[in-house]
């Protein structure tokens, strides 16, 4: 096993991390938004850890984009445009969405801005994740929406 194929096992696996924390963080974040809850340790820590396994994931993308066969091939193909342009651009805009939530919601004055800000940016990250989940299945005769199969 080369390290490309050790790389992209590692990037494949993390997704989840990075999926199921978002999708807690999102669903912790309207409970206390329209709970009108305060915005505690465990909240602040979880969306930290979603944070950190986002920007590992980005780390991990980023390598393979420049190792990956699927970024060299032609742009007229769906396949390759989707994995040269449309998976990169989408991930790198959710991640950037991510780290704004975080960093405005620690400017918040309370706890129902701090859930307000995590809920709209984690969750406008997570549709792009998701949309992104469909286009690659749409484009990849081998993929399933669980991943490469």
């Amino acid at each position: 096993m080369n390290f490309y194929e050790i790389l992209k096992s590692a990037h494949s696996g993390w997704r989840y991390i990075v999926f199921v924390l978002l999708i807690i963080a999102v669903i912790q974040a309207l409970a206390g938004w329209f709970g009108q809850k305060t915005y505690t340790e465990g909240n602040r820590k979880l969306n930290v850890f979603t944070l950190i396994s986002a920007h590992i994931q980005l780390v991990f993308g980023l390598v393979l984009y420049f190792l990956s066969p699927l970024t060299k091939g032609p742009m007229g193909e769906a396949m390759y445009r989707y994995w040269k342009v449309e998976h990169i651009s989408m991930m790198i805009l959710a991640v950037i969405l991510i780290t704004v939530g975080n960093a405005r919601s620690k400017k918040g004055t309370n706890g129902v801005t701090k859930h307000k800000n995590i809920a709209i940016f984690f969750g406008l990250a997570l549709l792009i994740i998701v949309v992104a989940i469909f286009l690659m299945t749409k484009v990849g005769p081998s993929t399933t929406f669980f991943g490469m199969s």
